[in-house]
């Protein structure tokens, strides 16, 4: 079975901002067998559908190309929705008492997921086993962070996972121990969480499809038509089998770990190979951890730890990410590899670069997850290797009112350094990282707009210089998106011949205060041609 196209659709009397600069702003638009089919007056719209069955009356809203969302973990994001969440906790007691309700809903399965963030808790400080013992004692627990580089395993899930205080901190990972007992304290960090994971029983099928059911729906409510997923191989059945059967709702660019690359040589996939609904041949590594466990990587050690310059990955110790990286190029596979902190950037430019000098040219679009800090000489070497900065804006919203504390106000000035990127020529697209960030586009072309902080501390901006214009976060959104997955031909644009991918939003975020950008709501999601969401009061 293929994806069902819908009947003919026309959307008249609005305010049809395309991203296409030869057309600019429109009226209406027609779309047909999931294409947009014509762009221009209402009128003319009206006269090229002929006697459309489906005629929607937009009444002066703003309608956008589908919103595409750079970097997410959407089965694990759809888990979250079907599962416990810990993400607005604001104290140790509300996260044992929630742990504590949904345990008692939950006995003798494990519970996972959480996103908790101790930033938002009075002491900040990490929480352990003992917090959560004696209201899980029947449940194994392993709950993570919100960055997704901690996790806190209360006693059971350390016992089921062989953890005990002679068990060594694996490499590229820590056991945070009692500093009176050496006993573990539940927190783990990095790869040290591989062996809570590796215990924990697999999702069947059903529960990966259901996952993906939830996370689709969610993303039609936020606008959201298209993401580029960090993939597991267990995920990519699921979004097999809903493809096959013509309930993906959301178009998939799938990016499996770097460490498979032998298996997708063998298979003869390169950038780009799928269909409309499902793509491959990007691959994703980790070069570092995160700020928020401290973990990222830097020339400089965190002002709160003196000792610790953050941690690089096993595989980017050991060189397997720099073979496997030369391997994919060399197939004509995308690499994306995740880098926070500025030592890890600089050394993930420094494979870019010799990729570059030794393997033959080709179309590669480099990517770098995240890069959140970056010192400012590295600027000029993502325009020079074409490096696309992947990035997610929300970050900065969540990570501005504590940043300052592990790493001082003068190593800041790059941080999050939109602006600098791109009037230094290089490319920028943006997304969420969801779960770890909520999903929203509209939140996060706030937080780039606006630059303000969860705190409400930074009214102005933090690091205001590194804001953006609306139009310019919108396109990060939207037509930069799809040029980093090698797509800018068929979306990212309302352009006639583009997959019909629309969203229609409550305001115009372009005339209203960029302070209430985050109060917009979306009130219609087009995919393929199809109308998801309509929260519009009208009926075509």
């Amino acid at each position: 079975m293929t994806q069902q196209h819908a009947e003919a659709l026309c959307l008249v009397n609005g305010v049809v901002r395309t991203q296409e600069t030869r057309t600019g702003i429109a009226q209406g638009t027609v779309t047909r067998v999931g294409r947009i089919a014509f762009v221009g007056s209402s009128r003319d719209c009206l006269s090229f559908a002929g006697h459309p069955r489906h005629v929607v009356d937009l009444g002066g809203k703003v309608v956008l190309p589908g919103f595409i969302d750079n970097h997410t973990h959407f089965v694990m994001g759809g888990q979250q929705l079907l599962g416990i969440d810990l993400r607005e906790c604001r104290s140790p007691e509300e996260f044992r008492v929630r742990l504590r309700e949904f345990a008692s809903r939950r006995r003798s399965n494990w519970i996972t997921g959480g996103r908790w963030d101790q930033e938002k808790w009075a002491g900040r400080e990490l929480p352990t086993k003992t917090l959560i013992d004696n209201v899980t004692t029947d449940t194994p627990v392993f709950v993570q962070r919100i960055d997704g580089h901690v996790g806190l395993a209360n006693s059971l899930a350390l016992h089921l996972a062989g953890i005990t205080s002679a068990t060594p901190d694996p490499d590229g990972g820590r056991i945070l121990r009692d500093a009176a007992t050496g006993h573990p304290t539940g927190i783990l960090k990095d790869s040290a969480m591989d062996l809570v994971n590796a215990v924990i029983p697999r999702q069947t099928s059903t529960d990966l499809q259901q996952a993906v059911l939830a996370a689709q729906r969610h993303a039609a409510e936020v606008g959201i038509t298209s993401v580029h997923d960090i993939t597991q191989a267990e995920d990519l059945e699921a979004y097999r089998r809903l493809e096959s059967a013509g309930e993906l709702t959301v178009r998939i660019y799938s990016r499996l770990p770097l460490a498979m690359v032998d298996s997708l040589v063998r298979e003869g996939v390169r950038a780009g190979t799928g269909s409309d609904f499902l793509t491959r041949g990007s691959l994703k590594a980790f070069a570092d951890g995160s700020l928020g466990a401290n973990t990222a990587l830097f020339f400089n050690p965190y002002l709160h730890e003196p000792d610790n310059k953050g941690l690089a990955t096993q595989a980017l110790e050991r060189g397997d990410l720099r073979r496997w990286a030369i391997e994919a190029d060399r197939a004509g596979l995308q690499l994306s590899i995740h880098a926070i902190g500025d030592r890890a950037n600089s050394l993930v430019l420094e494979i870019y670069d010799e990729i570059t000098r030794t393997q033959k040219p080709w179309d590669r679009r480099f990517r770098m997850e995240h890069a959140q800090h970056v010192r400012a000489e590295d600027i000029p070497a993502f325009r020079r290797l074409q490096v696309i900065v992947s990035a997610q804006p929300y970050h900065a919203y969540d990570d501005g009112p504590w940043a300052e504390q592990r790493l001082g106000k003068e190593r800041l000035a790059t941080t999050y350094a939109f602006r600098s990127f791109l009037r230094a020529g290089v490319m920028v697209c943006f997304g969420s990282d969801w779960p770890v960030a909520p999903l929203s586009p509209l939140l996060g072309i706030h937080a780039a707009v606006t630059r303000q902080t969860a705190d409400g501390k930074n009214p102005e901006g933090w690091i205001p210089e590194q804001k953006l214009s609306v139009d310019e976060a919108i396109r990060c959104y939207t037509i930069n998106n799809a040029f980093a997955a090698f797509e800018e031909d068929r979306k990212g644009s309302i352009r006639v011949g583009n997959v019909a991918d629309l969203v229609v939003l409550s305001d115009d975020i372009y005339a209203i205060d960029p302070r209430e950008i985050r109060n917009v709501r979306v009130q219609m999601t087009v995919v393929d041609g199809r109308i998801i969401i309509d929260n519009s009061g009208s009926s075509p």
